[in-house]
């Protein structure tokens, strides 16, 4: 007989994949049928592969790797695409009379006699992370959906009639959807939609990055274009003035919201879709990648009862993730918290939210005016594009309020630069701004393939340069789960400048740059190059990564 199994939490422990205090708290806070499993991968304390290899060990099953595995596609036909993707199975291979099946959960025996009685065959299991299995099925099922029937329609629907674009089972709205699932599956944030002159690009930006997903034949530009347009509301007869729109929609049970932008090129129209994660959107602030005295003065900033909070950085840079999360840690009965944002992203519960709309002049400078009637305690407000919105800001911050904004600027000094240039009055700035937060993404190094390296002579001329030593680098090596590119997921970069008197003096005097910085530096403020290496160090990201997006000084 069978030794009695181990318990999964225990196994967990014994290979130092998690500690006792995160599996207690684990327990207590999972949903009731949730499996443990499940429950410690949304937390983070561990990756699909290091679950599925504890697993493999405590169920005695085989895991398996679907990265470039060989499979039969002649056996896709015993197992229903629907079916597949509901119960997250995939078939493998036959012997005889054994059918093998990767799954996520093998001990699933209801589905495993449900395969039984509909194939006939014996069903042998293995174990795969659901990513994989998703991945594999959107890759190997229907491989083109409907892609030979569309292009055989099109010379008779080049401009997309109503009915081809709308109807659910055309081969054009079958086409858009596996797009979309595939980057759900993938993680991406943004889609492209990019019309060349012989052929149509779809790339996907995963990670920061972007890589082309498929190549599509320049005839299914209008189509496609169609298609998406009807989805976000926009006008389809329209091909000249770019056009925003959103789409919602729910696809294999998961709600996804897309915010579409087309843009007019010599080639036809360019679209991107930025998919909003709506699980990211109330980010816990210990979560986002702040290191200890950044969020220790980064929850001082927003804790205090007046002032101006700047968050800065580029376009996709988690700017609104992270307003988002210091507006989710403010938020409670006592409080009036009002946003003007253009567009909305994330509904938060217990906010009051505006969506600008230039349209009938609900601009972010008139909203303002009318939230300052609203005795609010804390405004945000979406961006601050020009002199006006700036000044109405200034002036609420020295009213009493807490004001909590983002700006386009390099890096937390350029900011004070760049607001005394939009026409901002020094003395105005220096009495009202309370600190500045510049952030950047960089890609975490995978958690299943990380290696840890000797640093080279560069990266160690390099760390020299900022004061530090470097014993160690981790980097990635390339596995199925990140895709052979060493990297998953993002982490946050932060420089947060905390405005104190004598950098309100230097502001007030209109003083050089330099100046400035000398207090920053006086202040023990972390630079952007700095918090990077420090991750570096603690194995989250490498230096090429953190180069990518900070100057080396």
């Amino acid at each position: 007989m069978r030794q009695s199994r181990k318990k999964l939490g225990d196994l967990l422990i014994e290979e130092g994949l998690i500690t006792p205090e995160q599996l207690e708290s684990t327990l207590e806070e999972k949903e009731q049928n949730q499996k443990l499993g499940e429950a410690l991968l949304q937390r983070g304390y561990l990756t699909d592969q290091q679950l599925v290899e504890v697993l493999e060990y405590q169920l005695g099953v085989p895991s398996i790797s679907l990265f470039q595995y060989p499979f039969d596609t002649s056996l896709f036909s015993l197992i229903s695409k629907e079916t597949a993707r509901r119960n997250l199975i995939i078939p493998l291979k036959r012997e005889g009379n054994k059918l093998f099946v990767a799954m996520v959960d093998p001990m699933d025996f209801i589905v495993v006699d449900d395969l039984r009685l509909s194939t006939g065959f014996q069903i042998e299991t293995a174990i795969a992370t659901k990513d994989d299995i998703l991945r594999a099925i959107n890759k190997y099922y229907n491989i083109d959906e409907g892609l030979e029937e569309l292009l055989d329609d099109l010379p008779l629907n080049e401009r997309g009639r109503e009915d081809d674009v709308t109807d659910q089972d055309a081969p054009i709205v079958r086409l858009v959807n596996l797009l979309l699932s595939n980057a759900v599956i993938q993680k991406a944030s943004d889609i492209h939609i990019d019309p060349q002159e012989t052929k149509v690009v779809v790339r996907y930006r995963v990670d920061g990055v972007l890589r082309v997903e498929r190549v599509l034949p320049r005839q299914m530009l209008s189509v496609l274009t169609a298609r998406i347009k009807i989805m976000a509301n926009l006008d389809i007869t329209e091909h000249r003035i770019p056009q925003d729109g959103r789409i919602k929609l729910t696809l294999d049970y998961h709600p996804i919201d897309l915010r579409v932008s087309t843009l007019p090129t010599v080639y036809g129209e360019k679209i991107v879709m930025r998919l909003l994660d709506m699980g990211a959107a109330l980010n816990d602030l210990n979560k986002i990648g702040f290191n200890s005295l950044n969020l220790k003065r980064f929850s001082e900033l927003i804790e205090q009862p007046t002032g101006i909070v700047l968050i800065t950085g580029p376009t996709g840079s988690g700017k609104s993730s992270t307003l988002y999360a210091a507006l989710n840690k403010l938020n409670s009965e006592k409080v009036n918290i009002i946003t003007i944002e253009d567009p909305v992203e994330y509904q938060l519960e217990g906010i009051n939210q505006i969506q600008v709309n230039p349209n009938v002049g609900m601009t972010f400078a008139a909203g303002l005016r009318s939230i300052l009637r609203q005795d609010p305690n804390i405004i945000m407000v979406g961006e601050i594009r020009d002199k006006e919105t700036a000044e109405i800001a200034v002036r609420a911050s020295l009213t009493g309020h807490l004001v909590l904004s983002t700006l386009h600027t390099n890096d937390s000094l350029s900011t004070v630069t760049r607001l005394i240039d939009m026409g901002v009055e020094p003395f105005l700035l220096a009495s009202s701004l309370s600190g500045i937060v510049a952030q950047r993404l960089v890609r975490k190094v995978c958690r299943d393939c990380a290696e840890v390296q000797e640093p080279s002579k560069r990266e160690m001329e390099i760390f020299a340069r900022r004061g530090m030593k470097v014993d160690k680098i981790t980097r990635g090596k390339g596995c199925s789960s990140c895709n052979m590119t060493g990297y998953k997921g993002r982490i946050a970069l932060h420089e947060v400048l905390v405005i104190n008197d004598d950098m309100r003096r230097v502001i007030m005097n209109d003083d050089s740059f330099q100046k400035l910085k000398e207090h920053a530096v006086k202040n023990k403020t972390i630079f952007l190059i700095d918090d990077g290496l420090l991750k570096v160090k603690q194995g989250l990201t490498t230096t090429e990564e953190v180069l990518r997006v900070a100057i080396l000084e």
